[in-house]
């Protein structure tokens, strides 16, 4: 294990991020550019074909950040590309350092992966590609900023931020740096809903009028009203073992409690992205069956559910439409029990619907088209991290990248404010503001605590 000679405070570690972020970048620029220049992609493409030399190395150098629960299983799927290494592992907590050490080195046979208390020190690695990156919500779009300034691409688990400001400044960085990033959404490798995303965009359910977002659990699961604050249970552990401040980040500080540690963001609101529990899986894929991938709606209008008393909401829609006058409809509750994170998409002639069961139901006008191969509820996890492994060699964007996750991301969130606010939004693409609402402007980013600063994160600190 790495020793940490040099414990980094919060301003060091930005400090520290953004000269690693300095070093790294020099390999994303077309051989030919002026040191320092970023190369413009040619369509179709996230950065020069050659940065990292990617596509000409038989192998990938893989790191890890913050990586637990979900993380261990994307990291299984990684494990079981030939063509990539997996070769450190970067976390606050000890504890799951070294599971993830254990769990490696048994893979491999050997004792070679490298453990570190601190992120930057990973950043740092000149000789690593790629990483995995399954840190809390809360960590999510800090990290792949940082990660895109050091010239690594990343796969990254969702929501990918947690506000509407962070999420255009992660794509942003993501587009500046010229790297692949894919978010955790990998319904977008799964049969059932790209059947039901290519039936939408197919023409064969006629003119496109609506597309549905189950996002269930999102509004009714943290406490939406308030911050949950809960008193010290013990005090801070050694930052060798567990270091609450860095667990914390650029979130609102709160005494160490358990509870947090332990549940992490599910049932306060401070580290969780609110509705993008879910969102961030339906409303991308509702987006990819518009064709709006590239914008957000730009109105947004609640319809039932109101906030109760213990800061959670009932049962509610908020309806929302394109400039093109097609809607998207965000519920909480699911239609035809397909499933979790369901879609449904409706046209002029005709419907379909799918979700997590793997079934695929359709209008009766359209029983004919039906595939025989569905009903079948699998992870397509292996599949998603495939396209990205791909994506890193060609060079391509692969179909969760950071424009994608970025727009499907900023209009959940918009919603979500919608839903706060429980009156009718408009929101201006372009300028990237709601019009003529001030509250409602102010709401697209997140308070920060001292010295972090969303400006500073997206521009090397």
């Amino acid at each position: 294990m790495a020793k940490d000679k040099n414990p980094v405070t919060r301003r060091g570690f930005g400090k520290a991020v953004a000269q690693a972020g300095a070093a790294a970048a020099v390999p994303a620029v077309l051989a030919g550019t002026a040191s320092g220049q970023i190369a413009t992609p040619a369509p179709g493409q996230v950065g020069p074909v050659l940065v990292g030399n990617y596509a000409m190395v038989d192998q990938l150098r893989v790191g890890g950040i913050g990586i637990r629960g979900r993380g261990m299983a994307d990291l299984r799927m990684m494990l079981g590309d030939e063509r990539v290494k997996f070769v450190a592992i970067a976390d606050i907590r000890n504890s799951a350092r070294e599971m993830v050490k254990s769990a490696v080195d048994k893979y491999y046979g050997n004792n070679e992966c490298v453990m570190y208390k601190d992120p930057t020190e990973i950043l740092a690695r000149k000789d690593i590609d790629v990483l995995l990156i399954a840190t809390s919500d809360r960590w999510h779009g800090p990290m792949a900023m940082w990660a895109a300034q050091s010239g690594k691409d990343m796969y990254i688990e969702k929501p990918g931020a947690m506000s509407i400001m962070e999420s255009y400044a992660l794509a942003d960085n993501c587009r500046r740096y010229g790297v692949v990033y894919q978010s955790g959404c990998q319904r977008r490798n799964q049969y059932a809903f790209e059947f039901a995303v290519g039936l939408a965009r197919s023409g064969k359910l006629g003119r496109l009028l609506a597309v549905h977002a189950d996002t269930a659990i999102g509004l009714g699961a943290v406490d939406a009203g308030g911050h949950g604050w809960w008193a010290a249970d013990a005090p801070e552990p050694d930052p060798l073992v567990f270091d609450w401040d860095k667990w914390l980040g650029p979130c609102l500080w709160r005494p160490y409690n358990s509870a947090y540690a332990d549940r992490g963001r599910g049932e306060f609101w401070d580290f969780h992205a609110g509705l993008l529990e879910w969102a961030s899986h339906t409303v991308a894929m509702a987006q990819w069956a518009a064709d709006m991938e590239h914008t957000e709606p730009v109105e947004y209008a609640p319809e039932g559910g109101i906030f109760r008393g213990d800061g959670l909401i009932s049962r509610y829609n908020i309806n929302c439409r394109y400039a093109n006058g097609v809607k998207l409809v965000l519920r909480n509750h699911s239609w035809n029990l397909l499933g979790s994170c369901s879609n449904r998409f409706e046209g002029t002639e005709g419907w379909v619907e799918t979700g997590d069961s793997g079934r695929i139901e359709v209008s009766p006008n359209l029983k004919s088209l039906l595939p025989t191969r569905q009903g079948k509820r699998y992870d397509p996890t292996a599949e998603h991290i495939r396209e990205f492994l791909q994506c890193v060699r060609s060079r391509t964007a692969p179909r969760a990248n950071a424009d994608v996750t970025c727009h499907a991301h900023v209009a959940s969130h918009a919603a979500w404010i919608c839903a706060q606010l429980n009156r009718k939004l408009t929101w201006d693409p372009a300028k990237r503001m709601f019009l003529n609402d001030e509250e409602a402007n102010r709401m697209r980013s997140r308070a920060y605590r001292e010295p972090w600063r969303m400006e500073a994160l997206a521009t090397n600190m």
